[in-house]
């Protein structure tokens, strides 16, 4: 497995932030190729973390072009920071 950890810092509405992509960006995720899994989560003080797991790097990569456009198209004002990007293979799951 793969997985993408993306780090947004700033973030002005979290709730509102969390409905577009619970009903906008997540049904995109799940036609990836490989998915597995996707969260995202509020850690509070305007800081979001989401986290893509697919089963192979092609489809994590998939899943950073797709957050990129709808970041760009949906969330730009809710999201005034660009993320930071962490991906790699899962070496160890529960």
């Amino acid at each position: 497995m793969y997985a993408v950890l993306r780090r947004y810092e700033g973030v002005t509405d979290p709730a509102e932030a969390g409905r577009r992509v619970n009903e906008g960006f997540v049904p995109l995720l799940r036609q990836v190729p490989g998915f597995v899994a996707y969260y995202w989560v509020d850690a509070g003080d305007g800081l979001m973390v989401s986290t893509s797991v697919f089963e192979d790097q092609a489809g994590a990569e998939e899943s950073v072009k797709r957050a990129a456009d709808f970041v760009r198209d949906n969330l730009a004002s809710l999201l005034p920071n660009p993320p930071q990007v962490t991906a790699g293979q899962v070496v160890a799951a529960g």
